[in-house]
């Protein structure tokens, strides 16, 4: 008999200022003793330090870990700072957050997630993005048992870090289509509900591009409470299909070949576009989109040379090639992906 496990996160907390109850949030969780907070030098002074000051208001014993990559050895020395506390707490960005996840995982010790910004889907999936000599790879993690998402903060953050999260979310259509493909050539496990989860964010997200503002703490919960949503999509699923498909492996070929890569939600939403299009689907509402949220819809814009998306497409194939998307087997050709940046608009 084949069994699967769900794992989702046990409370979510979001809203202004909710991060000074982070004491209170992991004493109902019943840790106790020692905890250790994960951040970077910017986002511990941003929020970490509020947190950590919760902490000890309740009598938590507080260890502090400074990171500021998202590395293997960055992960092994989280693992050996927290081999003895109670939980690990990752306050950040991504790669905060990534690395505080996979270290806890490891270690066997639960792991909470305060995101500063809603840049990914990562703040609340079993997944954890990590970096090595050939870009990033996605790995398996646990899921957070609880989320601090505290809004004021987040609506404080970069709006760029914001219009990602968006790009990040929007590639969820191009995704579940991906594994659709996959389930009807190769007869891949695919999961109705997790799909339908992960659209309806999207769908939500992109109906309200108009109201997502730079500092609103309402534009901040929006974005942030669909990033939750997709990465619980991803748990439902058990893989990360529902939201990361062919657009994914594009930006992920970008990561290997550009001397500067943008951030992964912008070039997954600039994938979406290219992908939508290989899929007959209607990319130009999605171009329209991302230009309302001031997300970028071009190399350009990338900060990026026309040559790299070119490169990029041609090898997005052989980024995880188990995966089977609309890329194929075979992936495009220099003058079929010339053809598709050109026709989109992105070079």
């Amino acid at each position: 008999m084949d069994f699967r496990k769900i794992q989702l996160p046990r409370e979510i907390h979001t809203g202004e200022g909710v991060i000074e109850e982070t004491g209170s949030i992991c004493k109902d969780l019943m840790f106790k003793d020692k905890v250790l907070v994960v951040s970077g030098p910017n986002t511990l002074k941003i929020a970490g330090e509020k947190a950590i000051e919760s902490l000890q208001n309740e009598d938590f014993d507080v260890e502090t870990f400074i990171i500021d990559n998202a590395s293997k050895s960055a992960v092994l020395e989280v693992q050996d700072a927290s081999k003895d506390v109670s939980v690990v707490l990752g306050i950040g960005g991504g790669r905060v957050i990534d690395v505080a996840k996979l270290a806890a995982t490891r270690n066997n010790i639960q792991f909470i997630s305060a995101p500063t910004a809603a840049s990914h889907d990562g703040i609340a999936s079993p997944r954890a993005s990590i970096k090595n000599e050939k870009g990033s790879v996605s790995l398996e993690a646990q899921s957070p048992i609880g989320v601090i998402a505290d809004t004021e903060i987040i609506s404080q953050a970069p709006f760029r870090l914001l219009a990602a999260g968006c790009g990040d979310i929007v590639s969820n259509y191009t995704a579940v289509l991906d594994w659709k493909l996959s389930y009807r050539l190769l007869n891949e496990y695919y999961s109705d509900s997790a799909s339908a989860l992960s659209l309806m964010t999207a769908k939500m997200t992109l109906e309200a591009s108009d109201a997502i503002k730079e500092g609103h703490v309402e534009s901040a919960a929006l974005v942030v409470k669909a990033l939750i949503s997709s990465g619980m999509a991803i748990s439902i699923a058990g893989t990360s299909r529902p939201a990361s498909g062919s657009e994914h492996k594009f930006s992920h070929a970008l990561d290997i070949v550009a001397p500067k890569p943008a951030l992964h939600g912008e070039q997954c939403g600039i994938g979406t576009i290219m992908m939508m299009y290989l899929h007959g689907g209607d990319w130009k509402y999605i171009r329209d989109t991302l230009r309302t949220i001031k997300a970028p819809t071009t190399a350009r814009e990338l900060k990026l040379d026309p040559e790299y998306i070119i490169e990029a497409l041609t090898m997005a194939h052989t980024i995880r090639r188990e995966r089977y998307t609309i890329l194929g087997d075979r992936g495009l050709t220099k003058e079929a992906a010339e053809e598709l940046a050109t026709a989109t608009g992105v070079i």
